[in-house]
């Protein structure tokens, strides 16, 4: 199949990662597949399947990017693609005008989030083949507000190479890697993901600080990892007040950016997300690949792949104290922990693994063919 993926993405997360797996992923098996990405898109230098011939730069400014959605149009009939892909809100729009454009082309398009979308989506986006929802929870929010008709809708969960995360640890010293880190605790507790108060990183702090300070157990050090994207910085800045008042600073620690992943989620001890929201939730996915204790707050996507007390827990949403009572118990008990990070590498590989993710689009895309 000829088959064009768009993203306007200028941050690279979840969502982006996802984008990569799946495009690398299409092109290893044999398919011609095109990419159109914004201007300095960091998406660029994750696509090392493709050829510099096969992706195209546009402004992708807005939804209401006319100019844009022209030139893709123009790019989907002299490319002769066969399906376009979008993954962003805001690019919905556009690869469906440039789908009518271009006379007709199937468009597909995956919802990452659970946010409502607006009334206006029905009209304009008519035109879409197939809706792909990266969770449940997702396709359940899709549901209600009743923006495509149900037999549209398919839930793709996404997933994980666990070639990839194997290769990244075949060499992997996690004691000389906790070194590295130059951690002063025998256990180490970490969250990855955006910082935003949607990942509740207060959350995670104001356990912390139960844990420290009511329950005084000081063997754990606390790892808060990304970047803040906030114009001003605001939101770091609210999380060292937080660690400050607290007198957190020996125990919290806020690493911002760290390019490789795998490595670090691997050194942990217990990997936590406290998300006020969350779809699906890549690095908790890779935390359970990797073979750590899970806690999460019970999100969408948590439920989607944590069986409470089987091969992780599940807490309450925006509830610290059930968060450092569900950590604590775990950060006791060494045998329990090993148990819960078995289980949760056996069963997140069986039911999450990228390939199954590029079986079930594929196969998402030849109904949308079929469908023309």
């Amino acid at each position: 199949m000829k088959i064009l993926q768009l993203s306007s993405a200028r941050t690279f997360g979840g969502g982006e990662s996802h984008f990569a797996d799946l495009s690398n992923a299409l092109s290893e098996r044999g398919h011609d597949v095109y990419v159109a990405l914004s201007h300095a898109s960091p998406l660029q230098a994750r696509l090392a399947r493709l050829s510099e011939s096969h992706i195209i730069t546009l402004p992708l400014r807005n939804a209401l990017d006319l100019a844009s959605a022209t030139r893709l149009a123009r790019f989907v009939r002299e490319r002769r693609i066969e399906i376009i892909h979008a993954h962003l809100a805001r690019d919905y729009p556009i690869a469906a005008y440039a789908a009518r454009r271009a006379g007709g082309v199937p468009f597909v398009l995956t919802r990452h989030v659970p946010f409502p979308m607006s009334g206006l989506h029905r009209f304009t986006l008519a035109n879409a083949a197939r809706v792909i929802a990266v969770s449940e929870g997702v396709a359940l929010a899709l549901g209600a507000r009743r923006i495509f008709p149900a037999e549209k809708i398919r839930v793709i969960p996404n997933g994980i190479s666990v070639a990839v995360i194997d290769c990244a640890l075949a060499n992997f010293d996690r004691d000389e890697f906790r070194r590295g880190l130059s951690v002063n605790a025998p256990l180490i507790v970490g969250t990855v993901g955006e910082l935003s108060p949607v990942k509740g990183q207060e959350d995670f702090v104001r356990a912390a600080a139960a844990i420290i300070r009511q329950e005084n157990f000081t063997n754990a050090q606390f790892l808060i990892i990304g970047d803040d994207k906030s114009r001003g910085g605001e939101t770091r800045a609210r999380l060292e007040k937080l660690i400050a008042g607290d007198e957190l600073q020996d125990h919290v620690r806020l690493l911002g950016h760290v390019s490789e992943l795998t490595p670090l989620i691997s050194s942990l001890d217990l990997y936590v997300s406290a998300s006020r929201a969350e779809a699906f939730g890549l690095a908790t996915l890779e935390a359970l690949m990797c073979g750590i204790a899970v806690i999460a707050t019970a999100t969408d996507g948590a439920r989607e792949m944590i069986d409470d007390g089987v091969n992780g827990k599940l807490v309450p949403v925006g509830d610290a104290a059930s968060l450092a009572r569900a950590m604590l118990q775990l950060l006791r008990s060494d045998d329990e922990r090993a148990r819960m990070a078995e289980r949760a590498r056996d069963s997140s590989r069986a039911r999450f693994s990228l390939e199954r993710m590029v079986d079930a689009t594929e196969k998402v895309y030849r109904e949308a063919l079929a469908a023309v």
